[in-house]
């Protein structure tokens, strides 16, 4: 079988396991699920030491830096949005604070797929395909990803705090 096909089989399996992954959580979007706040800065302090370790065992060289700062401003304003189109909403009574998905959320997050193959694509292409092609994707697609996910959640840790503050606030009053 030539390596076209193998990839084209691939990614169909890719999108597949995307498309049924998608389905399951587009079931549970319609539920509020609780959101620890004092939590939210786990994610991407992980994160962000896999990517430095990931950057510290393999540097990326030259140009591959600017692109990877590029990505990673991109992924942290595709972040802030992705952040502001979760509901967050304070329970008066209880003061528990609950997250939950939109659609326009898990629209965003295909989107992002595209974008991640699209960039994976264009940075094998760019750098000639082969082991050096897979660093410069991954290099990218990390700083996306960090960016994405740090934004994400300081933009949904401060309006859950903002939230918060103004529940107090009118129970106090």
């Amino acid at each position: 079988m030539p390596q076209s096909q193998d990839q084209w089989i691939a990614t169909l399996v890719s999108f597949g396991l995307l498309a049924f992954v998608l389905l399951l959580r587009m079931r549970r979007m319609g539920r509020a699920r609780p959101l620890r706040v004092e939590r939210l800065w786990m994610l991407p302090a992980f994160y962000a030491l896999i990517v430095g370790m990931l950057y510290w065992a393999h540097p990326p060289h030259g140009a591959v830096w600017i692109y990877a700062a590029f990505a990673c401003l991109t992924g942290a304003l595709l972040g802030w949005w992705r952040g502001q189109t979760m509901r967050i909403s304070v329970d008066p009574a209880t003061q528990a604070v609950s997250q939950q998905g939109s659609r326009a959320a898990m629209l965003f997050i295909l989107v992002l797929v595209g974008i991640r193959y699209a960039a994976r694509i264009g940075a094998e292409q760019m750098s000639g395909g082969g082991v050096q092609g897979a660093y410069v994707a991954t290099d990218i697609l990390l700083a996306l990803g960090l960016g994405f996910i740090v934004t994400q959640r300081l933009e949904m840790g401060l309006r859950a705090r903002r939230l918060l503050a103004a529940v107090r606030s009118e129970q106090g009053a």
